[in-house]
């Protein structure tokens, strides 16, 4: 196994960089246009209602061209992923900075029973990824610290912590980051086949909540039967402890950011619930409630943020706030040029409409040979977790997989959400396996302050019993949340109708 997961990193560091790869893409979809427009390519369109046949749409005529040149700008400004995850990512980095998100953390690990630490840590791991990379920097190290004052094998509460933040990664009980990220991708490749279909940020919301007891449990099991032993009694000379203190102005902030958070809460819910709230539509729908998820997600982070920063001390005026706010920004750096690629891609593909033709010949070709339905999104899945081994930004993946897959399971009947929720499962559980992960280096280092000999071959051999584990669990939860037609969360529906 290491040495079929060696012949992996090294075919993967081969592999271009996103932006590299998007940008050679781009080019493709272009060459590819231009060959299928001069051939006349076509497809007949699987609605009745439109009798004119699909063709396609050759980029590289003088046409095309002007077409991309006037565009540019207006593609890159209106990605809808862009601006949607930037609001949240204002609001989070105030949080993350202001140090609410590492005391938080810390604070719901450290005051539950020892019966339950490593299933805490587990769930706090998944819960971590509201605030992006907090996770990995802050509650990795602090899972082995927990454990080695514990007296057990600080190895084996790092690979707990781990094994939540990444291998659990996309279940969580509250809406993060990724929610908004993702429906934004998925909606662009639904309109494909549908101009008019969207997709709610929370579509998942009910299957990733419910992931979350199921992932924590699995993990358990494996921390307690499997690494535990195989670890056995820790011998290290690190005299480290952790200590479970917190200043007065930490737990003054943090008491007062959780009042503001109820009080943010609380008037949410006063302009949703009534019919007649701010957030209801005239007709008592929850329409306007949706599509101020992001602004309201905002909203919390930055006040509770900001709250804990000036009753802690970490926050003495509004340069440091500024300060916070632009160093949010800065680390979106590479996502905003990672969505400058992105988004001409996902436009060219649609402009050119390799997208529907590849989509209705795919589910043709499919259908054919009888291989629909559950088996299919099984082996979306698979599929899913095998390129997550060598590509590891979700957006990534989900930018070059979304406009194939969903337009075609769309045709299958499978709602966009369904898809959607398929790609997260098959992008969580592979990610502790892959050192091509950006943090698989820091988890090593993390490794090596109580074990000096830690390489890629021991976080991978520790971490492969989750991984199984929790691919385990979290596809047989799928199919059942499929065939028992449960929404997969708001306006989450298991099937399409067009």
């Amino acid at each position: 196994m290491q040495r079929a997961l060696n012949r992996i990193e090294i075919v993967g560091n081969k592999l271009p960089q996103p932006v590299s790869l998007f940008a050679i893409l781009i080019g493709i979809v272009l060459i590819l246009s231009w060959i299928f427009g001069t051939l006349g390519v076509s497809a007949e369109h699987p609605s009745p209602a439109i009798t004119e046949p699909i063709r396609a749409v050759n980029l590289l005529n003088a046409e095309g061209i002007q077409r991309i040149l006037t565009s540019m700008v207006e593609v890159f400004a209106k990605f809808p992923p862009l601006g949607l995850v930037l609001v949240v990512m204002l609001g989070i980095g105030v949080a993350e900075r202001s140090g609410l998100i590492s005391i938080a953390l810390r604070v719901f690990v450290s005051k539950v029973p020892k019966s339950l630490i490593t299933f805490s840590i587990v769930v706090a791991g998944m819960v971590s990824s509201v605030a992006a990379d907090a996770g990995y920097v802050v509650l990795i190290p602090l899972g082995a610290a927990i454990f080695k004052g514990m007296g057990r094998h600080p190895l084996a509460g790092l690979a707990a912590a781990f094994a939540g933040v990444s291998g659990g990664f996309g279940a969580n009980f509250l809406p993060t980051g990724l929610d908004p990220m993702m429906a934004a991708f998925t909606q662009s490749a639904a309109t494909i086949m549908d101009p008019a279909y969207t997709v709610n940020p929370l579509s998942n919301y009910f299957l990733m909540a419910a992931s979350v007891p199921l992932v924590g449990l699995a993990g358990t099991w494996v921390t307690e039967r499997i690494i535990v032993p195989r670890l056995g009694v820790y011998d290290g000379e690190n005299d480290e402890t952790y200590a479970n203190t917190f200043s007065a102005d930490e737990k003054k902030g943090l008491k007062w950011a959780g009042v503001s958070v109820l009080i943010i809460l609380g008037l949410i819910a006063w302009m949703t619930i009534p019919n007649n709230g701010v957030l209801r539509g005239e007709d008592g729908s929850m329409n306007p409630f949706y599509n101020s998820i992001v602004p309201l997600m905002f909203i919390l982070f930055f006040v509770a943020g900001l709250v804990y920063g000036l009753l802690a001390k970490t926050i003495k005026g509004d340069k440091d706030v500024s300060k916070m706010t632009a160093e949010a920004m800065g680390t979106m750096g590479g996502y905003i040029v990672l969505a400058f690629v992105a988004a001409h891609l996902v436009e060219f593909f649609i402009w050119s409409n390799l997208g529907s033709i590849l989509a209705i010949s795919g589910a043709a070709a499919l259908q054919n040979i009888g291989f629909v339905g559950i088996p299919l999104l099984v082996a979306f899945i698979l599929v899913s977790s095998g390129i997550n081994l060598i590509i590891g930004s979700a957006s990534a993946k989900w930018a070059i997989l979304a406009p194939i897959f969903v337009p075609m399971l769309m045709l299958m009947g499978y709602s966009p959400e369904t898809t959607q929720a398929a790609y997260r499962i098959g992008d969580s559980y592979s990610n502790i396996l892959t050192p091509l992960l950006p943090y698989f280096p820091l988890v090593i280092v993390f490794a090596q302050k109580y074990v000096k000999n830690v390489g890629i071959g021991t976080i991978i051999s520790v971490m492969l019993p989750y991984a199984i584990a929790f691919m385990i669990v979290r596809i047989p939860m799928f199919i059942a949340w499929i065939l028992l037609n449960i929404p997969l969360g708001i306006e989450g529906p298991i099937y399409y109708t067009p």
